[in-house]
């Protein structure tokens, strides 16, 4: 059978807000729980078609390519392939309605999906390696580095494995142990019946296991603060909000999972003279009413400093466009660039000395000679 569409499916506009769509889903997963349909197919079907809806209309990556694409933009992502690690997104969003870590729901879970969304017994979904944080590092670069590309050496703080206990947390013949408060789930639950409510488990701090002798460097924590710098590469042509990731160099994962990402945003600042479009740059020359009429040659300064010679046609008039080809910003992935515009500003002279105002006035004479009154016609006013 043909997918449906995803919002289709949630009953939704392609232009619902997320808080529309999270409302969208619940409703359904509700609606669907496996707890309420015992042995029903076909709600199993329907709880699991809204929870692939949900995990890719949710996702700020996947949403913009599935509009664009549809479901093949997808493949490869994880979305709509089965596999219950896919669909943690919603296990987590919705905690509350899946009864949590200690509800049972997430063997449940596991069937609907294909399994593999805690990665096997109870004790290891919690304690099991677990990815660090991304951190973000917000770079301000020069609009001509911007455009031509530049290295910027940036300094940043993150945490790293501890040295001393190699990121066990423990000291030196110690070791960890389940938490007996949770039974190593890392969470506690209050509550009975379809709605639970749980908590990060107050003993391990959500760890599912305790260790009784922490680690004296890092008290226990496994891991360390240390400060980084590093030189980083600004490709040529980059605009501003642009980001970089810079892969493992995020928090440190913990029990040995991956460690996060550092996603360098790029700021990039205003230009007195050069704006940009794209991969088009403008700048505005200024030349005189002469030049303007008479036509003339100028040289302006291109953003790389490079010395650019322009024809200005007779008859040029205020704003006119000028383009200069290749001039612009590099392409990415390109040997190519775009172009450079400039814009004509013609000056009105404000202070004019009595020659000047005395040749503005012949000209001004050949352009509109004064006429003959007409007698004729003047004398029949009194009529």
């Amino acid at each position: 059978m043909a997918k449906r569409d995803y919002y289709e499916v949630l009953g939704v506009d392609k232009s619902a807000d997320q808080d529309a769509i999270k409302k969208a889903y619940r409703k359904l997963a509700v609606k669907y729980h496996p707890d309420r349909n015992p042995g029903d197919k076909s709600a199993e079907e329907k709880f699991r078609e809204a929870t692939e809806a949900y995990e890719v209309l949710s996702d700020a990556e996947k949403r913009p390519i599935y509009d664009q694409y549809g479901f093949a933009g997808l493949d490869g992502m994880g979305a709509g392939g089965g596999g219950g690690a896919q669909y943690s997104h919603a296990f987590h969003d919705f905690s509350d309605l899946f009864g949590g870590a200690g509800g049972g729901f997430s063997d449940i879970f596991d069937s609907i999906f294909g399994g593999g969304f805690g990665g096997g017994s109870r004790s290891s979904r919690s304690s099991g390696p677990a990815a660090g944080a991304s951190l973000r590092y917000d770079l301000h670069i020069q609009f001509k580095d911007a455009v031509y590309g530049t290295t910027a050496d940036i300094h940043f703080k993150h945490n790293e494995p501890c040295e001393a206990c190699k990121g066990s947390g423990a000291a030196a013949g110690a070791s960890k142990k389940t938490c007996p408060t949770c039974n190593g789930m890392g969470q506690v639950r209050q509550g009975n019946g379809f709605f639970t409510i749980q908590q990060t488990c107050p003993k391990c701090g959500g760890k599912g296991t305790i260790i009784d002798k922490p680690c004296p460097s890092c008290r226990g924590k496994g891991i360390q603060e240390k400060s980084k710098q590093m030189s980083l590469k600004i490709p040529a042509g980059v605009d501003n909000g642009k980001r970089i990731v810079i892969r493992g160099m995020g928090d440190a994962g913990e029990n040995g999972g991956p460690a996060g990402d550092l996603v360098v945003v790029l700021h990039v600042e205003q230009h007195p003279f050069f704006e940009r479009d794209g991969a088009d740059l403008y700048c505005a020359v200024p030349i005189s009413i002469a030049q303007a009429a008479l036509g003339c040659e100028i040289t302006i300064t291109a953003l790389d400093g490079k010395k650019l010679a322009i024809k200005i046609p007779d008859g040029t008039a205020n704003g006119k466009l000028l383009r200069i080809k290749g001039e612009g910003v590099p392409m990415s992935g390109s040997s190519r660039k775009g172009d450079l515009y400039v814009k004509i500003m013609v000056q009105v002279p404000t202070h004019l000395s009595s020659k000047q105002k005395d040749l503005l006035k012949q000209y001004m004479d050949l352009e509109n000679p004064p006429k003959e009154p007409n007698l004729l016609n003047l004398s029949k006013l009194g009529d």
